[in-house]
């Protein structure tokens, strides 16, 4: 995703992929190596308190392991970039260039989170050019200031945009800007009743306790990258409760002498003594970034119906022996996909993987050797045209099924198929093929469990 903003960036210099960068680099590359032992995460996880695991020397050789280890190479990249005679400055991060074609050099001095300020010296030189500052999103109106050699700069810039100012730099000049941050709740996108606080571009988590971190450190199994332990219930989480949600980021308290640390004081359901910091932070711990925020009204109405769908769910995950998100390619790939005239997509906020043209897609199950096992399958429930196909169990039709015009009804259906026990006896696996019929497409599917009944 960097790299994509980075070229975005290079078509169109504008201060909102500076925005998204900035976010991006501070909250999720640098969380993303353990500060000790050097380890990587294979994914961040957003379920409330659950937690990330850690790759280890000689055992845990993911791919994310080459990224993490380019990742960090890489905080100098963007901090600067120029176009003609005009320098960028989109980064808030300490560091020196060297302007080779202008024969100048400067140094940014920020401790920025930390500090809400930067400054930059010219160490050499003397050049026309201009100075291009961002004025990030997360300034509010008017509150950013400059000053050159202590003499305040004017501007008519606002937030998400660049300051320019242009003029003769010559050795010795020094450029102040003060970024005074502030407090705010972001809504998680499609799921507006969940919440994360900022601080500036920062995002704020929470550490939630350290039970049952299994698989930590990764070994060498091939799921080794995800982490071992329970999920724990989503309707046992903390639970904010709140009638002015708009100003709920007013809430947070600042912790004296410790910069970017927060209690969190707001009414409860399944409280905890919360603190608030930057995520980047948080290591070898369950933790929240994102918060259940709901009027007292709305929480009322809300609990039975989540309760009631956390058991389901907990209920299915205890029975799954194998479970596969359709079109994501790793989850895919883990499986063995084989296809033909097949293709994937998102639809309804998930992914799905369809076959059309007489094609097909197949995939290899764990059993762990155990009979008594059925498919759970998701359809959505209004699809067009002919939704006829069949599934096999390792080239054995288990069934032929018809989707179309089944439901009508714009809702997702898990629908379970029994697998007959001479299917699976003595079997550590199954591959699970899904073939469209003639003029017809299988699926689409949106995900595969292969459950114990």
């Amino acid at each position: 995703m960097l790299k994509l903003t980075e070229d975005l960036f290079r078509i169109n210099p504008s201060a909102h992929y500076a925005d998204y960068y900035e976010r991006t680099l501070f909250n999720h590359i640098r969380s993303t190596q353990h500060p000790e032992h050097g380890g990587y995460v294979y994914f961040t996880t957003a379920r409330p308190r659950h937690y990330r695991v850690y790759s280890t020397p000689n055992n845990a050789m993911w791919c994310c392991v080459g990224t993490g280890m380019e990742n960090h190479s890489k905080y100098n990249q963007f901090i600067y970039t120029h176009t003609g005679d005009s320098l960028f400055v989109n980064l808030f991060i300490a560091s020196e260039l060297n302007w080779k074609e202008k024969d100048i050099a400067l140094r940014q001095e920020t401790g920025f989170p930390y500090e809400e300020s930067t400054k930059f010296i010219i160490t050499k030189g003397s050049s026309d050019f201009k100075l291009m500052i961002r004025y990030p999103e997360w300034v509010k109106e008017e509150a950013l200031r400059i000053s050159i050699n202590d003499k305040t700069i004017e501007y008519s810039a606002h937030p998400s945009s660049y300051i320019c100012i242009d003029r003769n730099w010559e050795k010795g000049d020094v450029v102040k800007i003060d970024l005074p941050m502030h407090n705010s709740a972001i809504q998680l996108p499609n799921v507006e009743n969940y919440i994360a606080f900022m601080r500036g571009p920062i995002l704020l988590g929470a550490k939630t306790g350290t039970e049952d971190l299994h698989g930590l450190l990764a070994g060498d199994g091939r799921w080794d990258q995800y982490p071992g332990g329970k999920m724990l219930p989503i309707d046992q989480a903390p639970i904010l409760i709140e009638d002015d949600i708009k100003n709920i980021a007013d809430k947070l308290i600042p912790v004296k002498d410790n910069p970017m640390k927060f209690k969190l004081e707001v009414k409860m359901v399944n409280p905890v003594d919360v603190t608030l910091e930057p995520f980047a932070n948080i290591h070898d711990s369950r933790y929240m970034i994102y918060w259940l925020a709901l009027t007292s009204n709305g929480y009322n109405s809300y609990k039975d119906s989540l309760t009631k769908r956390e058991n389901e769910k907990i209920a299915i995950e205890k029975r799954t022996i194998d479970f596969i998100a359709t079109g994501e390619q790793q989850p895919e790939t883990d499986h063995d996909m084989k296809m033909e005239h097949s293709e994937s997509g998102n639809s309804n906020n998930e992914f799905y993987r369809e076959a059309s043209r007489g094609g097909f897609f197949s995939y290899d199950m764990n059993t762990n050797s155990e009979t008594n096992l059925s498919l759970l399958v998701r359809y959505w429930g209004v699809e067009w045209g002919g939704r006829k196909f069949e599934i096999y169990i390792d080239n054995e039709l288990l069934l032929t099924e018809d989707n179309t015009g089944r439901w009508n009804q714009s809702k997702f259906y898990d629908i379970n198929y029994e697998i007959p026990n001479s299917m699976v006896k003595n079997k550590d696996k199954i591959r699970v093929k899904f073939q469209a019929l003639p003029g017809n497409t299988a699926g689409p599917i949106y995900f595969v469990r292969l459950l114990k009944k």
